[in-house]
């Protein structure tokens, strides 16, 4: 029989075994309170938070020089979107990058390694092979042609040349992933000793510091055994969008109404005002309503269409002219129904500048959002279920380019042509009871083009035009019949 006795699972203390009759013998084990699992918990790291971005730090493998790491840079901002993305972070304990998959570096130089201490300890490494030794790395993706290449790619979700959609849109579009590998220096080496860089960056956001968190899972494709792989540690990166105080819009909207023949467009400036505005216009004279086929033209050719207008409705117009919105994409959110039981509006999107737009999407926020039923021409949900006030719209396959301006088709004689996108969107009245459509109802609270949010005009179309028009044309019709 044996003297000493252990329970399996550690933390009980057990005493001497006694004897009870010739062949057994028992123990009574008790629960030792001072005892210390060596073992990692799920209660032992910190929970994973949420934000408009979130980077995850994986090393996949660890060896005493060197490890294996992935990061992935995941849109979780339903109407975020990020184009020609920039990573950069600091590196703590001169770490450099040997090879990567994925993603590359902005900069491939390993001048500061050969000269430095890495070139010192590493003596026998080829640094011609070394990809960057910069202490504060910048990280690029690739394009889509290296999506399948050997060397540099074959990484899920690499290779989008920079840009992240929302996961509203396209859900595996929304991460971009790359993979690299690191070279640590002494005092560090033992694969156990890991950290992650600090500091990290990416243009427009406000990043927080690496958190570590449970390690990530990963489908184990090498098995073909449906189970999953852990990282050897893990660590998170918040980030969210950080708007600079004095950045101007990007985009601006216009609203017009089938009650009213004037188009309120968009703001005097809405996207900023040169340095140095030409006396010809003023920066805060307020944009001139227009008739609604003048904003097929570009703005520099609507000063006689809105002089004209003026005279027709008998508006006043100041001199000299308003200056340019300068806003290189347009919306104009036009209603263009209300019945009993629903109503219509009709959005038309025009890009007057230079680059065309790939995967372009639009999100607005209103009350009646709640209505919506369907667009026709373009891709269009509410985000966050029915109750939501914001809708979701982008071009259906074929229809998702929105090209840039292009001469008209005499050029020199005809204006300009911008890129243009349209669509009519249905709404019911079901969810939304008490909802006043010519009382402004019908118009967005926000408009966001791309991610970006856009200027809107500060009034409505009024009703009062269409009252007087009405009336108009029943004095004629009376006076024709009672002649």
């Amino acid at each position: 029989m044996p003297k000493d006795i252990s329970l399996l699972n550690d933390g009980f203390s057990c005493p001497q075994p006694k004897m009870q009759g010739n062949s057994m013998m028992y123990t009574c084990c008790v629960k030792d309170p001072n005892f210390r699992t060596n073992v990692t918990t799920e209660e032992e790291f910190l929970p994973r938070d949420t934000g408009d971005l979130v980077i995850m730090y994986d090393i996949l493998r660890s060896y005493d020089t060197e490890y294996y790491a992935q990061v992935s840079i995941s849109n979780q901002n339903p109407l975020g979107r990020l184009d020609y993305w920039k990573l950069s972070w600091t590196w703590m304990r001169q770490e450099f990058i040997t090879e990567m998959k994925g993603a590359y570096p902005s900069i491939v130089d390993s001048r500061d390694c050969m000269f430095g201490p890495q070139g010192i300890y590493y003596k026998n490494m080829d640094f011609a092979n070394v990809l960057n030794c910069q202490k504060n790395p910048t990280i690029i993706d690739l394009p889509l042609d290296k999506a399948n290449d050997p060397t540099l790619g074959m990484v899920p979700f690499c290779c989008r040349n920079g840009t992240i959609l929302p996961p509203s849109m396209d859900p595996s579009r929304s991460t971009s992933v790359f993979q690299l590998m690191v070279k640590k220096m002494p005092p560090y080496l033992n694969k156990s000793d890991l950290v992650a860089p600090q500091n990290f960056q990416i243009k427009g956001f406000k990043c927080g510091s690496p958190i570590p968190v449970s390690p990530s899972l990963f489908p184990d494709t090498t098995s073909g055994l449906p189970i999953n792989k852990t990282a050897v540690m893990s660590w998170q990166v918040v980030c969210n969008i950080a708007q600079p105080k004095d950045a101007s819009p990007k985009c601006c909207v216009s609203f017009s109404a089938f009650y009213n023949e004037s188009v309120i467009p968009c703001k005097t400036c809405a996207c900023g005002c040169p340095k140095f505005p030409s006396k010809t216009c003023r920066t805060t004279a307020p944009a001139r309503l227009l008739p609604a086929y003048a904003l097929l033209v570009p703005f520099d050719n609507r000063t006689d269409y809105g002089k004209a207008w003026a005279a027709i409705k008998r508006l006043p117009i100041s001199e000299p002219a308003p200056c340019s919105d300068n806003c290189g994409v347009s919306i104009n959110w036009h209603v263009n129904s209300d019945y009993a039981k629903g109503w219509t509006a009709r959005i038309t999107v025009f890009n007057w500048g230079k680059t065309s737009f790939a995967d372009w999407f639009i999100g607005t926020q209103f009350r009646a959002a709640a209505g919506f039923e369907k667009t026709y021409s373009f891709n269009g949900t509410t985000l966050n279920g029915s109750e939501s006030d914001t809708i979701f719209m982008h071009g259906r396959e074929g229809l998702n380019y929105l090209v840039g301006e292009v001469d008209g088709a005499k050029p020199g004689r005809d204006p300009r042509v911008p890129g243009k996108q349209q669509s009519v969107i249905l709404f019911s009245k079901k969810k939304t009871p008490g909802l006043d459509i010519v009382a402004g109802d019908g118009f967005p609270t926000k408009v966001f083009f791309n991610g970006d949010e856009c200027s809107l005009p500060d009034l409505f179309p009024s009703i009062a035009s269409r009252i007087s028009l009405t009336i108009s044309i029943w004095v004629v019709v009376f006076h024709i019949l009672f002649q």
